[in-house]
């Protein structure tokens, strides 16, 4: 295939940092997380992620720190999933703003399990042209907030949402009808996805990476998702000393995440949550 001119913007641009991220450092000597499958994808994407970063230094430390920050986050994510999906291997996945994410590649889950990936009609169209077809495997053109989509999805098992670097740019209504939604939809379940505090989205979540995108939610406590979801239950808060591939951080950058853990204030700024119900 040719490369494809990619004119995405603000939100839909994001998932070019982080497609962009895995790639470069899977093709490491010592990856964090090996993706043959975002190495190929980048090579038919005219897409130049150094854009972002033009100032004296910047390029070099995004190139050893931001890659180890994604790839270490999608590790993250891969195995929490892959310990439930061990758990429950006829469970429904709804990756949900799964952009060029190739998570149902690197997990390769058994037939047994159905998995939807989820996004924009234009990004699930790049994606039937970048990845393969597999056995089991769904993917569905629609804006997350559109919540028929969910008519498509079997809805007599075990349900697992992953939404990584997702939930940030929905409002709280959005966050609240999903949520809502997901939970009425399967008899049980388990979701996955990240949230950052109040004062980042507030301070910090503006013009994200420089694409123009902007974060519209956020949790101090994840317990306060009860506000919005009553069935759920706090499984698990990662602290960053608990993520995989943590040790492979820079000794400065681990010093400063063990500093940030003395207080919650501090290393909740961004954190992966757990939650189950039923």
């Amino acid at each position: 295939m040719a490369s494809e001119k990619i004119r995405f913007s603000k939100e839909k641009e994001t998932m070019l940092m982080t497609l962009s991220g895995r790639a470069l450092q899977s093709q490491w000597k010592q990856p964090v997380l090996r993706d043959p499958w975002a190495e190929a994808a980048m090579k038919q994407i005219d897409y130049d992620i150094r854009k972002q970063y033009r100032g004296p230094g910047s390029w070099k430390m995004w190139e050893k720190i931001g890659c180890t920050i994604i790839a270490t986050r999608a590790a993250t994510f891969d195995l929490l999933a892959s310990r439930y999906l061990a758990e429950h291997p006829e469970a429904v996945v709804l990756h949900v703003g799964c952009g060029m994410d190739s998570r149902v590649f690197r997990l390769d889950p058994p037939a047994s399990v159905l998995w939807f990936d989820l996004d924009y009609p234009d990004v699930i169209g790049l994606r039937r042209r970048l990845f393969p077809e597999r056995e089991a495997y769904r993917l569905i053109g629609a804006p997350l907030s559109d919540l028929h989509w969910l008519d498509e999805v079997p809805r007599d098992r075990p349900g697992l949402l992953i939404a990584e670097g997702v939930l940030h740019y929905l409002s709280e209504i959005e966050v609240k009808a999903l949520l809502n939604a997901v939970a009425a939809h399967f008899p049980s379940g388990q979701l996955i996805f990240d949230i950052c505090n109040r004062l980042i989205v507030k301070r910090a979540g503006s013009n994200v990476g420089g694409t123009g995108a902007t974060y519209r939610w956020g949790l101090d406590d994840p317990e306060e998702i009860r506000q919005l979801e009553p069935k759920l239950n706090l499984v698990q808060e990662l602290r960053p000393s608990e993520l995989v591939a943590f040790s492979r951080f820079p000794l400065w950058v681990r010093a400063l995440f063990r500093l940030m853990e003395i207080s919650p204030a501090l290393w909740r700024t961004e954190r992966i949550v757990v939650y189950r119900y039923g």
